[in-house]
């Protein structure tokens, strides 16, 4: 496989926040995972058919204002979903078995263009029957193996 075709990390300098504007955050390096996640914790956290997440190394993720503004709520399953306790916009994902190395956050908050797109439907077994996915993305039924 050529160095061209092999997806690479991405050096950027991208910019996010939450609706109101509270809590601001700058990511300096973009994960190459990407991937639409349609879990039913998701659809109801986001409101939609499935949410967008982008992923960062914890160094490469800095909170610029508003921080203390996150609140933080762990699902059954052990998850959790931080949020803007202002405006209640979704934020960071934190899976259950966090290694503390990534930050995983909703793409939907950016301010910023980004060079890449997402290139995976993750839990697609729980995809609501209204929603249909037409893209020539991967699907997984779960998660990615």
């Amino acid at each position: 496989m050529s160095t061209q075709s092999k997806k690479k990390k991405m050096d950027v300098y991208l910019h996010g926040q939450c609706l109101c504007g509270t809590i601001k955050y700058k990511v300096t390096r973009l994960e190459s995972k990407m991937a639409h996640c349609h879990c039913s914790m998701c659809q109801k956290f986001h409101g939609a058919a499935f949410s967008t997440f982008g992923e960062a190394l914890k160094e490469h993720f800095v909170w610029l204002d508003g921080e203390a503004k996150l609140k933080t709520y762990t699902a059954s399953n052990g998850t959790q979903r931080q949020f803007c306790s202002e405006c209640g916009s979704s934020l960071i994902f934190i899976p259950s078995n966090y290694s503390g190395k990534t930050v995983e956050f909703s793409l939907g908050t950016l301010d910023s263009p980004i060079p890449e797109k997402p290139d995976a439907h993750i839990y697609c077994n729980s995809k609501p029957d209204w929603d249909e996915i037409t893209d020539t993305l991967p699907q997984y039924p779960e998660g990615r193996n």
